[in-house]
């Protein structure tokens, strides 16, 4: 059983700089910041656990490509222990009869979790640390813990695409075409822009990025020479004791400049017939999806097609929920719901089949997702997006990025969403687009 050891602690921001520049020793680190300090905000239901949850150093971990789900459960019972890792979108294939053999520069596992050496809860001021060391040695760790700051490359990195323009124009027609038909009625369409030998300082990169955006899902992860440098909106799936919290996103606009653009753009997006429609074709999925694990008639939609705000950009968000039926465990409700609706289409293996023929890179990381299991077997895992994934070995750097396809989309409307995503991210990180 892990010691637990509190301190007190007032600044998130100097505990954040602490363990991402405790990451670079490391070759494991999970960090997971829901950026709740800064002043109240209005938040989707139960958007927020912690602070600063955070994994620092490998004891054990599990990575597989094959049955890796009944893997993880064999070792989540084996260890009784915090994990700490992320389902890669290619987990899929082992869900469903479906592969994938497009572009892969990264080769990850489709699940990797880990034990670490200590996990971290930051929340209101406290500073909680559970290891398997004694006190000295972690008040040690906590004491080493350096504040020096990040500084980022100021060298623009411009990035090329995998899709021209034109091309992913005439990919979305022809996708229209068999959502006309009636193939599919949605399918989310992603697109990669990369950069080549580059280096870059991915701690750095996390911390500015993060400054900015102030997202509530946001990570920091390494898992040896890989990293997920992520500002997420979106929460994929949350497990406590028996009820079950999914909250997809669909439909995104930029903020305004001032007040009044502002209220104008969200009031948009509000009453938008074509994000609405997407939001609750996704939404009616992941009901579908809660069901095969729910007890009966426990899936409830709490809340439909709302507009929340964040520091970038406004986002509609529903939350659906579901109780536990004593027939499952934490693996099936996974097993049931992944890949996230909003990031496949519906049907779901339909569009996955699609997704496989039109995109040009194998997704790997992006629209998987990162989070940790608890040692009572509750779980939170985000979805990955507005990401950089970054491979220190190969100095390969992608920025994947998509959106959501239906009758009513428009090719440019669609492609000027994806831009609408990652502009932030660009603008922080001095990054540009060489399409």
């Amino acid at each position: 059983m892990r010691n637990i050891f509190k301190y007190e602690f007032f600044d998130e921001g100097k505990l954040l700089v602490g363990l991402l520049n405790a990451s670079k020793k490391e070759q494991f680190v999970s960090i997971l910041t829901s950026n709740s300090n800064k002043k109240a905000k209005s938040l989707p239901k139960e958007y927020v656990n912690y602070n600063i949850i955070a994994a620092v150093g490998c004891i054990s971990k599990i990575a597989s490509n094959k049955n890796s789900l009944n893997k993880m459960r064999k070792f989540s019972d084996s260890k009784n222990d915090w994990l700490f890792g992320y389902l890669s979108y290619d987990l899929k294939n082992e869900i469903e009869t479906l592969s994938s053999n497009n572009l892969d520069n990264f080769s990850v596992d489709n699940l990797c979790f880990f034990c670490p050496k200590y996990v971290l809860l930051y929340k209101n001021d406290y500073l909680e640390v559970h290891t398997y060391d004694c006190r000295e040695k972690c008040d040690n760790f906590i004491l080493n813990l350096k504040f020096d700051k990040l500084k980022i490359q100021q060298k623009s990195i411009s990035l090329k695409s995998r899709d021209s323009k034109a091309s992913y124009l005439n990919k979305i027609n022809k996708i229209m075409q068999h959502i006309k038909k009636g193939n599919i009625y949605e399918m989310n369409y992603c697109q990669e822009y990369f950069a080549d030998n580059i280096n870059i300082f991915p701690e750095a990169f996390f911390w500015h990025l993060n400054k900015k955006m102030e997202m509530p899902f946001s990570c920091f992860m390494k898992i040896k020479d890989k990293y997920i440098i992520s500002s997420s909106p979106e929460r994929y799936i949350k497990k406590t004791g028996d009820k079950i919290l999914s909250q997809p996103i669909k439909g995104t606009t930029a903020r305004g400049l001032n007040k009044r653009e502002d209220d104008k753009l969200k009031k948009m997006l509000l009453e938008s017939r074509k994000d609405i429609a997407e939001n609750i074709m996704i939404t009616d999925l992941v009901r579908n999806d809660l069901s095969i694990t729910a007890s009966k008639s426990s899936v409830k939609v709490d809340d439909l097609c709302s507009v929340f705000s964040f520091k970038r950009i406004h986002q509609m968000i529903t939350s659906v929920t579901s109780n536990l039926d004593s027939n499952f465990d934490y693996v099936d409700v996974i097993e049931s719901t992944f890949p996230m609706g909003s990031m496949t289409g519906a049907p779901k293996i339909k569009a996955m089949e699609l997704i496989e023929k039109f995109e040009t890179f194998k997704r790997g990381f992006f629209s998987g997702a990162v989070g940790y299991i608890n040692p009572n077997l509750d779980f939170d895992f985000n979805v990955i997006i507005r990401t950089i994934l970054y491979c220190s070995t190969k100095k390969y750097l992608s920025l994947p990025v998509g959106s959501a396809i239906t009758i009513n989309s428009g090719s440019v409307a669609e492609y000027e969403e994806c831009i609408v995503k990652i502009k932030p991210i660009l603008e922080i990180l001095n990054l540009h687009l060489n399409d």
